[in-house]
């Protein structure tokens, strides 16, 4: 491949090369997921091998649900490649049918987050607009040889830096290294001069333990705040640069900074609203107006702070998790009269925890903590799942009636 010297140019076709195996790998498995609280999968990513039936266990509903999703995806109702997806058995023949249909039709992209009631919604983006952010996102990360990625690549941020960067950047496929196999502390081992590690917080912060990075490593982290103390150990720990990018599934890449000191540069395409400080503009491909996820500080034009999130979700592991859904999950059981979840503090962990009252007579504490462990892992994704439960008389409540945060051992 050779760099790409302007964002004007034709859009790559980018599901050649391997990458479509990839997309429909991570979508699957991110669909099971949804549709199999709790159960296992085998470790991606998967071989074109991968049997549906054999190697999933996918039935004839779930290969159903499966298909619905991945053409809604990359649009495959419009390339008429029902047929070839009903017909293929393995990953590697879906991967086909899809290449097929994005050979017809690769206008639009749809990723899916959750919304604001923690249900899967759809957000479209033109091919050409994702074209025009990689573009931007080269010009900051010229010169690497490779690019090891810890996020799946059917979500916004994946398929940027692990599908489109790579042929920005004029990478070889094989320059590309999906690394959620190994254990983070094991990359930063094997991560060398030249190397991009794309990852989430948490991620990273797993990376620390294994000691101090190679030189010349740079770092992309997205989906949730970086903590200033995590920049700040990951620089002591050797790793050159630590590029933080802010955006969502909605808007895709809104801006970047270098350092937790400062605030984030609005990619050039973006412009706040002067009638609106929820939605942000933007112009070129992809040009319309983009509700907001956060509110955000501006400082000046062209700078801004994120300053809390308006539709009151939390990340987990890089996942929008929304607590009230996982409370409401709780509160089903028939055994809780009460139930409040919130993101653990920062000294607890970076999980969910519940705080639970029962009705009266219900079993145990214990038994119950038991209990609501299996009938959540039965209908909660690992993200969304309560790391520390606790049972009292009533919830934590401030001195105003406000539900408070409350501290695990104390509970």
């Amino acid at each position: 491949m050779q760099p790409v010297t302007s964002i004007n140019g034709a859009v790559p076709r980018w599901w050649d090369d391997g990458a479509a195996v990839r997309f429909v790998a991570d979508l699957v498995a991110a669909e099971l997921a949804r549709l199999r609280p709790g159960t296992a999968l085998p470790a991606l990513p998967w071989p074109r091998s991968c049997d549906l039936a054999r190697d999933l266990g996918v039935d004839s509903l779930e290969r159903m649900a499966l298909a619905s999703a991945l053409s809604a995806a990359l649009q495959l109702h419009r390339a008429g490649a029902g047929d070839a997806l009903a017909a293929g058995q393995t990953i590697g023949a879906w991967a086909d049918a899809a290449s097929a249909g994005l050979a017809l039709h690769s206008h639009e992209i749809t990723f899916r987050t959750s919304g604001s009631a923690g249900q899967p919604k759809p957000c479209p983006h033109t091919l050409a607009s994702l074209w025009a952010e990689v573009g931007e996102l080269a010009a900051l990360l010229p010169g690497h040889a490779r690019i090891l990625c810890a996020v799946p690549c059917h979500h916004i941020y994946g398929f940027l830096f692990s599908i489109l960067l790579p042929r920005a950047l004029g990478l070889h496929p094989d320059a590309v290294r999906d690394v959620r196999a190994a254990s983070p502390g094991m990359l930063a081992r094997e991560a060398r001069a030249g190397d991009l590690v794309v990852a989430y917080p948490d991620y990273w912060r797993a990376a620390l333990a294994a000691g101090p990075f190679a030189p010349g490593v740079t770092g992309v982290t997205s989906t949730a705040p970086c903590p200033p103390g995590l920049a700040q150990d990951l620089e002591a720990h050797g790793l050159a640069r630590l590029l933080q990018v802010y955006g969502s599934s909605e808007t895709g890449g809104v801006g970047w900074r270098d350092s937790h000191a400062q605030p984030f540069t609005a990619l050039p395409y973006w412009r706040r609203d002067p009638d609106d400080a929820a939605v942000l503009l933007r112009s070129g491909a992809g040009a319309g107006s983009y509700p907001l996820q956060d509110v955000l500080a501006w400082q000046g034009e062209r700078q801004f702070l994120p300053a809390g999130r308006i539709d009151q979700a939390v990340q987990v592991g890089g996942i929008n998790v929304f607590p009230e859904r996982v409370a409401q999950v709780l509160r089903a059981h028939p055994a809780v009269a009460a139930a409040s979840v919130r993101l653990m503090r920062s000294d607890e962990g970076s999980r969910l925890k519940a705080f639970v009252v029962p009705h009266a007579g219900a079993q145990s504490p214990q038994l119950l903590g038991a209990e609501l462990r299996q009938w959540a892992a039965a209908r909660l994704s690992g993200p969304e799942l309560p790391a520390a439960i606790a049972i009292g008389a009533e919830l934590p409540r401030s001195a105003s009636g406000k539900l408070a945060d409350w501290i695990i051992d104390a509970a």
